[in-house]
């Protein structure tokens, strides 16, 4: 079946709404003051916000899956686009090793593993299967990973201390982290972007090639809406009932996690493609598609423009402190003027985008 190759606006603006949201969680006011439904899950359960980092794991594969369909249509040699593909990997994860290291430029702390890392890995990983790999193969091998994870995670001691283990700083991603993963660590023992639990993060990749997939066919668009939400909704369904052995943890990215975010990735996707792809309800997608021209460059441009809204002080405080003072002083619950603060940020995050937009330049890192 030949696939038909259109630009969704949908994809286009979910990916820009993902980075809005990374940043709105990412840059509160004061991280003493967070409503919770902002905040992760502290270990096992999830948030609201445990869903926005995986989303756009998600949306990752389905693009590779359009950019490089079109690529394949067009003839392009498979030997230039694994050199692309390579190339491209390797700025996003120094760049992310970049952010790490910025202002201090301690390589002595140097931390290796990040979320930009993490988006290289699953990017790479998912360009070169998508590429050699028939969508069944990648449904059972996303399938056998989450298996062999679940499996380890819950069968093998680990060694430091002989027992199976799923809490902070004690199961086996943890002690692989500390046997392998070089520099600092965002835990001091172990890192949520670590080297093993970046396994179970493919599959959310995977999830996003097939999803991709569907929106490639030739089905005619109400069955492959259906098709998304349909799968979208089993997903989920295996997830909890895996959870009830394997517990829902963003940090450890356990299976039940996996299945329960990708289903949520084809729900989402799957209901805006039938709004906006289908019915046309364009309305309020320009902020996402501004945001999503430039997701990655956005998301780097956050990290230093908060050296300046976090870092730079006037009479002593920083602009946030400043900020959260002004508003609580007029009785504002310090809550609220934190979220506030934060969507102050998003908005001025969305200069520089808007104006990338407007002007045609898109930034590919």
């Amino acid at each position: 079946m030949k696939p038909t190759i259109t630009r969704l606006i949908s994809l286009d603006a979910l990916r820009g709404f993902t980075i809005a949201a990374m940043i709105l969680v990412n840059y509160p006011g004061s991280w003493s003051h967070v409503y919770p439904p902002l905040l992760h899950a502290e270990w096992h359960g999830m948030t609201m916000t445990d869903f926005i980092f995986p989303f756009f794991i998600f949306m990752v594969g389905v693009s590779v899956a359009f950019a490089y369909s079109k690529r394949l249509d067009e003839g392009v040699p498979k030997a230039g686009m694994y050199k692309k593909i390579i190339i491209r990997a390797i700025k996003l994860f120094v760049l992310g090793i970049f952010l790490n290291l910025i202002p201090d430029f301690d390589f002595s702390h140097m931390r290796i593993a990040g979320v930009l890392q993490r988006i290289s890995i699953v990017f790479l990983a998912s360009s070169f299967l998508f590429l050699n790999v028939g969508w069944k193969k990648q449904a059972y091998l996303g399938g056998g990973i989450l298996v062999f994870y679940w499996l380890c995670m819950t069968l093998i001691p680990t060694p430091d201390e002989g027992v199976v283990l799923l809490e902070p700083g004690r199961n086996l991603a943890a002690w692989i982290d500390r046997m392998f993963l070089p520099g600092k660590m965002w835990e001091g023992t172990w890192d949520p972007e670590g080297f093993f639990t970046t396994l179970p993060a493919i599959v959310t990749g995977i999830l996003g090639l097939l999803a991709g997939r569907i929106l490639l066919s030739n089905f005619n668009e109400n069955l492959k809406s259906n098709y998304l939400m349909s799968i979208g909704l089993v997903l989920v369904l295996i997830g909890l009932l895996w959870a009830q052995v394997f517990p829902i943890n963003k940090h450890l990215w356990t299976s039940s996690f996996t299945l329960i975010t990708g289903g949520a990735g084809f729900l989402g996707l799957g209901a805006s493609y039938f709004l906006v792809d289908i019915l046309g309800k364009k309305k309020g997608t320009s902020v996402g598609i501004i945001f999503g021209a430039n997701a990655i460059s956005v998301y780097v441009l956050a990290d230093v423009l908060s050296l300046v809204f976090y870092g730079f002080e006037i009479g002593g405080q920083s602009l946030n402190a400043h900020f959260l003072d002004l508003f609580t002083g007029i009785g504002l619950p310090v809550n609220l003027v934190s979220m506030l603060y934060a969507i102050l940020f998003v908005m001025i995050n969305f200069i520089p985008a808007y104006i990338l937009y407007k002007k045609k330049i898109f930034i590919k890192l």
